[in-house]
């Protein structure tokens, strides 16, 4: 039985457990916060030590935040900064970062296969059904996305860093500082919005909300989203970790 070592790395904390072939914890999730200032050294470190605190497994699957291609950082935006998100960006920590081939740092540093992806996209994994438009979006720091065309991943887009109204993005819109300065209440009618103003881009046949705040939509604005909005638990970041290998398809190799 294939197992997997499953790391969901957040903005404000990173998490993980090993999974069986079935997606079942074999152990109990471990969290850690997200240390910073955090060059890709100290991710890697970090990672390895929360890992030598779980049982061994055979391949490894790390969800991180930014724009992640062929398991190599493009862009992430808040291991970029000084102490975290929403702090100063350090121009010498986005020079270690662009361009970072995570997935064979990790690999190596593990010593077993790895798949690096952006954290929604593993999120996505674990609860997705596998047939038509699925779009998830993760709600926790900033705003998370991954869509999936039959189950399979389609290629990363960062919608959090769209514009949704004037010098704003989605991300600052929705996530964790804003939903601490309205409310929930007020949060949670503007998530709906975010929904309604979201479903003729994408047309889906389902969206699911996900991460850690996904809990904290009220229930009357969840009624008003519709029947092909689901709210999925957090959970999902690590239990994707396993059918992430099978969703991929093709556009990406972890044995390359």
């Amino acid at each position: 039985m294939v197992t997997t070592l499953a790391i969901d790395c957040g903005g404000g904390g990173i998490k993980a457990s090993v999974l069986d072939a079935a997606g079942t914890m074999r152990a109990r999730p471990l969290r850690v916060p997200t240390p910073y200032p955090l060059p890709p050294g100290l991710f890697v470190k970090t990672l390895l030590d929360l890992g030598a605190r779980l049982p061994t497994a055979d391949r490894l699957t790390v969800g991180m935040p930014g724009m992640i291609r062929h398991g190599v950082v493009v862009a992430t935006p808040h291991y970029v900064t000084r102490s975290g998100p929403r702090s100063r960006v350090d121009p010498d920590l986005v020079a270690e970062w662009s361009g970072y081939d995570a997935r064979t740092a990790l690999a190596g540093a593990f010593g077993v296969p790895a798949l690096v992806l952006n954290d929604a996209e593993v999120h996505g994994a674990g609860v997705v059904a596998g047939t038509g438009c699925e779009l998830v979006l993760t709600l926790g720091t900033g705003l998370g996305s991954a869509l999936f065309d039959g189950g399979m991943l389609a290629p990363h887009l960062e919608l959090s860093h769209a514009p949704v109204r004037w010098n704003t993005t989605y991300d600052t819109y929705v996530g964790e500082p804003e939903r601490r300065r309205l409310g929930d209440a007020f949060w949670s009618r503007r998530i709906r919005q975010v929904v309604d103003g979201l479903r003729p881009v994408f047309r889906w046949d389902r969206l699911y909300l996900g991460g850690g705040n996904s809990r904290l939509i009220r229930p009357e604005q969840v009624a008003r989203m519709g029947d092909d909005v689901v709210i999925v638990p957090n959970t999902a970041g690590i239990v994707g970790g396993v059918r992430a290998w099978d969703l991929v398809g093709g556009r990406y190799d972890p044995t390359a």
